[in-house]
């Protein structure tokens, strides 16, 4: 795997591929700064060894040119995590940005305008690729967040760096991370999926069944399980159309000797409301007109002994809606669990958009081994594909 240690960027231009598409509000205001310092050790070490970095990113899903997609808004920012300010060009490609980079010194920072400005970007538009190869000496691909997209500047411009490509560290990082789950774990191993889709996490369950000794399922994926083994769920949420695939799944995984945890009690609720009343009840026994929210005390005590008893975890997914405070015991107490393992020596890996914002919310990001910055991107890894923007660096 070559990464960006082995390349000396002295008087070199590294074009890099960041994934600065972070949230702003209304006052075009970078609300979450993770991605760009994610970003920080790859762009200080080309600055370091001499060189220069020419950052190229997305921002949201811009139609037209519309100016509250412009990386403009990210630059006073991307300036104050650095420690460098960032010049800025408004547009990717064009004699504009070559002016601008024919001045560009060793120890400066450009960062080009939103490639979605342009549609040729997701097209995947090898002439669009061929201009943005223009921009830098060594193409350095750093964006976890798009490397499941083939798009110009994230697998296709590569081709034009046949000797001169490589990870950041923050890529090289999450493809390492993952592969400990998958390819280099130690046991037990426990996955935790959870989130409110059967449907949405099949592949993944499927295919890490090889590679689990534990299988805990939660949130309100859990229901579904629970409905096609003859459970009363009431009101709760459910696949009708997935149950004989859940059977499925049951079946796959003891012939693969791999216990399932499915819940045992819930927090039931009457409405989908914070302020609704609640019980607590047998998972299999809800009565008609309320739902299951969060998973009940029993759950929570034999979900965390199979966790503190793992030597490798991997969390996707919440066990409960735990955007609403009386329903996210569950979650934080799965969280807790998983970052007692982590200090006694576990290896925890964090990933896919939800749980990722829990461990975020509930202030576990530094108790855990690894939280992931590519939600589809991590997805796609542990259902075993091949990511374009990976294979294109690897080739």
């Amino acid at each position: 795997m070559k990464t960006i240690d082995q390349f000396n960027f002295n008087h070199k231009k590294a074009l890099i591929r960041v994934d600065f598409n972070v949230p702003l509000n209304e006052q075009m205001q970078v609300t979450d700064t993770t991605r760009i310092e994610a970003a920080k050790p790859t762009i200080i070490k080309v600055l370091e060894d001499g060189g220069s970095c020419v950052l190229m990113s997305h921002l949201g899903r811009p139609k037209d040119r519309e100016s509250e997609f412009s990386l403009k808004h990210v630059v006073g920012v991307a300036s104050d995590i650095l420690g460098v300010s960032v010049k800025f060009v408004d547009d990717c490609v064009g004699p504009e940005v070559a002016k601008e980079l024919s001045q560009l010194l060793p120890g400066e920072i450009v960062l080009l305008e939103n490639l979605r400005y342009h549609p040729e970007e997701e097209k995947g538009d090898v002439a669009f690729a061929k201009a943005l190869s223009e921009c830098g000496d060594i193409y350095v691909n750093d964006a976890f967040g798009t490397a499941h997209r083939a798009h110009a500047s994230t697998t296709v411009v590569a081709q034009f760096f046949p000797e001169t490509k490589c990870f950041g560290y923050l890529l090289a990082s999450e493809i390492e991370n993952v592969n400990k789950v998958l390819e280099d774990s130690q046991p037990p191993v426990t996955a935790i999926i959870g989130g409110a889709k059967v449907s949405s996490k099949i592949t993944i369950i499927e295919n890490i069944l090889d590679k689990v000794d534990h299988l805990i399922i939660g949130g309100g994926m859990a229901f579904t399980f629970v409905k096609a083994q003859g459970g009363k769920i009431g009101n709760s949420l459910v696949e009708d159309d997935k149950q004989e695939l859940a059977l499925e799944i049951l079946e796959k995984a003891k012939q693969k000797k791999v216990q399932v945890h499915l819940p045992s009690d819930s927090i039931i609720a009457e409405k989908f409301s914070n302020d609704s009343k609640t019980e607590v009840t047998e998972i299999n026994q809800i009565p008609d007109g309320w739902m299951g929210l969060d998973v009940g005390p029993k759950t929570i005590e034999s979900f965390s002994q199979v966790i503190l008893a793992s030597k490798t975890i991997l969390f996707n997914g919440p066990v409960g809606v735990f955007e609403m405070p009386n329903f996210a015991k569950g979650t934080i107490a799965v969280c807790e669990a998983i970052a007692e393992a982590t200090k006694n020596g576990a290896f925890s890996l964090v990933g896919g958009g939800d749980s990722v914002a829990a461990v975020k919310q509930f202030d576990f990001g530094d108790k855990v081994s690894y939280v992931s910055t590519g939600g589809g991107a991590m997805l796609e890894m542990l259902e075993g594909k091949t990511l374009p923007g990976i294979a294109a660096i690897l080739e």
